[in-house]
């Protein structure tokens, strides 16, 4: 669903005593935006989700702009433009995602400058092709970061194992870096330490509060394979006491997950090593849940909110989602709350016989081929556009 699609939706919230998508703010939870188009900008939607629905940030990828691309008109000016200069298909798309992600930065940057840097941020992805690739990887985020030219931009890295030293690099290079497709609690726990060693290893007299990076954790993607894993075991589990095992594990393993992971960023921020970071001016590395709209039908649709507010994070939520919490979300302090279920869904994933880091490492996979494959598709999208002119 695109948000201008309900602008009486929006009309409506901010008519509203209560916004529940307001009142995350409250529990220290910053919503950002996973989408972008030209017509959000253009159209003074984007503007009216920042000033109706707290919104503090946008992300993006290269799926949710072969959407934008091949599934509007948006760019047709502009891509004729590009085209009469004779670029490539590549640096055309590059041109035109550019654009989008400047004009939507500026757009945020007044909440940059009201949250002392905190938030405002827009994403932008290096090339996917590029995930097991570091210097590579470090080079174009070099690139993308000067060509963007916004204080609130961050750039999107991988955190594949290759992608890890890439974080530690523009860190301290004082590049603001959106660590992106973590799905286990160990991959988040190693791009938390590179963002930790990148601000010690910044040159002497950085502003280090000028530095923000945000580790996108991805939620519902787990539930999806491991529920699937759970109705093959169903089918053949010999007892009562198995089922009984397997059935209460479904729709709890992300949750779960991400609450293991928080609890580690908690630890983390205790450590006195970061505590000698955040004197010197140091933002905190927030995690941010991705992925956080709802499967499976039988779930409810803002399953992947309400079970995961709490201090010093950020949901990044599509349109839907977004309208969907906006109407019936409730708001309270879930995260870190009933972390002994969590472990005893963790404790039980494994008594059930299901790896966890088979499961994430099927998902990292999965999804550096996932987002290849819409990178490529999106300049296919702009190959088509372009003879279509």
């Amino acid at each position: 669903m695109n948000p201008v699609t309900t602008p009486e939706k929006q009309a409506q919230s901010s008519t509203r005593e209560q916004n529940p998508l307001v009142d995350l703010q409250k529990f220290g939870q910053s919503v950002w935006l996973d989408y972008i188009r030209r017509n959000l900008i253009t159209s003074g939607d984007l503007q009216k989700l920042i000033d109706g629905d707290g919104l503090r940030g946008i992300t993006s990828n290269p799926s949710i702009f072969e959407k934008a691309i091949a599934g509007s008109t948006d760019y047709a000016d502009f891509l004729a433009q590009l085209q009469a200069q004779g670029l490539s298909t590549g640096d055309i798309y590059e041109r035109i995602a550019i654009r989008d992600i400047q004009d939507a930065a500026d757009l945020l940057l007044p909440v940059y400058k009201s949250t002392n840097r905190h938030d405002g941020y827009v994403s932008l992805e290096v090339s996917p092709t590029l995930a097991r690739d570091t210097q590579a990887t470090i080079e174009e985020a070099r690139r993308l970061w000067k060509a963007v030219g916004r204080p609130n931009v961050m750039i999107k890295v991988p955190g594949t194992p290759e992608g890890v030293p890439a974080v530690r690099q523009l860190i301290s290079e004082s590049i603001n870096i959106n660590i992106t497709l973590l799905f286990a609690q160990e991959a988040y726990e190693k791009v938390a330490e590179a963002y930790i060693e990148g601000l010690e290893t910044a040159p002497k007299g950085t502003d280090l509060g000028g530095i923000a990076s945000v580790a996108s954790f991805f939620v519902s993607r787990i539930d999806t394979l491991v529920d699937s894993t759970i109705d093959a075991r169903l089918k053949t589990a010999a007892t009562p006491q198995q089922q009984d095992l397997l059935h209460g594990l479904q729709g709890k393993v992300a949750i779960a997950n991400a609450k293991q992971a928080y609890r580690s960023y908690q630890t983390m921020i205790g450590d006195q090593r970061w505590k000698a970071l955040a004197a010197r001016g140091a933002q905190v590395q927030r995690l941010l849940w991705a992925s956080t709209s709802t499967k499976n039908p039988k779930y409810r649709d803002v399953l992947y909110i309400e079970e995961l507010i709490g201090p010093d994070t950020v949901n990044t939520i599509p349109p839907a989602t977004m309208d969907a919490f906006r109407d019936h979300g409730i708001v309270r302090r879930t995260l870190d709350a009933d972390l002994a279920t969590s472990d005893k869904t963790m404790s039980d994933l494994e008594k059930a016989g299901i790896s966890m880091q088979k499961a994430t490492d099927q998902l990292l996979e999965e999804a550096i081929k996932l987002f290849a494959d819409a990178f490529q598709k999106l300049l296919t999208a702009v190959e088509q556009k372009k003879r279509a002119q």
